[in-house]
C-alpha cells in the first residue's frame, strides 16, 4: 500500500474533546523516526489517526477495553500507560472503560506503539482530572518507549527531536509543519522493532558515527528551513539501515525508485518496513507510483 500523506500536523493539535464530564474522546497522530540520520532521536507526526474513547465509571476498579480494532494489543499498551501515569503521579485509577480506534498500520514503522501510550497518558489525566504538560507526557511516554521520537512526535505535532537529559526526555519542536508531501510505501507484512533493533551491531566506527551526527544536524536545519534541496543528502544513513537492508530487501530499491522519481528524500521509518519520502506535491503521484512498483 502507498499513502500519501499531504502534510505534517501543526504544532497545537487538540488532543481532547469531552463529550459529558464522564467521557471523552483522545485523538493521536501517527508517527515516523529516525527519518534516516536521526536516530532515536527525529521524529515526524502523521495524518493518521488513533482515537480511545474514555468514559470514567464511578468508584475504584479496572479499566476495562470493550472495543479495540488493535489486534497486536493497542488496548493493552493504553491500559498500561493509564496505569504508568497513575503511578508516576501517586495516584489509583478508577474505574472506567476505553475503546480504541485507529487507523495506523501496526508493526509497520508508523509509531502504533507510541501513539496508544500518549493516549493512554492523556486518558488517565482525563479519568484522574489532573491536567498533564507536554513535558511530562514526553519523559512518561520516553521511558515507556525507552526512546522519545515516535513520543515527542505524537505528543507535539510537527517534526521534533529528542534527548535524553539529566532530568528525564526533552523534546523540542524543529517544524511545527512541512511544505511537502509525505509518501509512505507501507508493507503487506509486519515488523517488529525488537527484531530490527536485534540485528544491529553493539558498536559503530568513529567516521559513521561522525557521516551521522553532521547529516542529523542537516536535516534538522532542512526541516526547520523548508531546505528540500538538503534532504537527499541529509537523509542518508549509516547507523542503521544498512543493517536493516538485510531483513527489508525491498529497502534500497524503493529509496532509490523514489529519488529517481524525483522525490526530495527518502528513508526507512521508523524501524520499518515502511518506506517514507518527501516530495513537492507536483511529483508526490508519480513518486508514489514509482515506489509501489520498485
Amino acid at each position: 500500500m502507498v499513502a500519501r500523506i499531504r502534510r505534517s500536523l501543526i504544532r497545537h493539535w487538540r488532543r481532547w474533546t469531552v463529550l459529558l464530564p464522564t467521557s471523552c474522546n483522545i485523538r493521536v497522530p501517527a508517527s515516523s523516526a529516525n527519518l534516516g540520520p536521526g536516530f532515536d532521536s527525529l521524529g515526524l507526526a502523521l495524518d493518521l489517526w488513533m482515537q480511545v474513547d474514555v468514559t470514567r465509571l464511578n468508584g475504584p476498579g479496572d479499566v476495562r477495553v470493550v472495543a479495540c480494532d488493535d489486534l497486536l494489543g493497542g488496548g493493552n499498551l493504553v491500559v498500561e500507560a493509564m496505569q504508568v501515569t497513575a503511578d508516576r503521579l501517586g495516584m489509583s485509577l478508577p474505574s472506567c472503560e476505553i475503546a480504541v480506534l485507529s487507523d495506523i498500520p501496526v508493526a509497520r514503522g508508523l509509531g502504533s506503539s507510541a501513539s496508544a501510550i500518549v493516549a493512554g497518558i492523556h486518558a488517565a489525566g482525563f479519568v484522574l482530572d489532573v491536567p498533564l504538560s507536554p513535558a511530562l507526557v514526553v519523559d512518561i511516554g520516553g521511558e515507556m518507549e525507552g526512546h522519545a521520537d515516535n513520543i515527542s512526535a505524537s505528543e507535539l505535532g510537527g517534526a521534533t527531536v529528542s534527548i535524553r537529559a539529566e532530568r528525564g526526555w526533552v523534546a523540542e519542536v524543529v517544524a511545527p509543519a512541512l511544505p511537502w508531501e509525505v509518501v509512505a510505501l507501507v508493507p503487506d507484512a509486519p515488523a517488529f522493532t525488537h527484531e530490527a533493533r536485534g540485528i544491529l551491531p553493539p558498536a559503530v566506527s568513529i567516521p559513521d558515527a561522525a557521516a551521522n551526527i553532521g547529516r542529523a544536524a542537516m536535516l534538522a536545519l532542512a526541516l526547520r528551513d523548508g531546505r528540500g534541496d538538503l534532504l537527499r543528502e541529509a537523509m542518508k544513513d549509516r547507523l542503521h539501515q544498512p543493517y536493516r537492508a538485510a531483513i527489508f530487501p525491498h529497502l534500497e530499491p524503493v529509496i532509490d525508485a523514489a529519488l529517481a522519481a524525483g522525490a526530495l528524500g527518502a528513508s526507512l521509518s521508523g524501524a520499518g518496513p515502511t518506506i517514507l519520502a518527501f516530495a513537492d506535491t507536483a511529483v508526490a503521484a508519480a513518486v508514489a507510483i514509482a515506489m509501489e512498483a520498485a
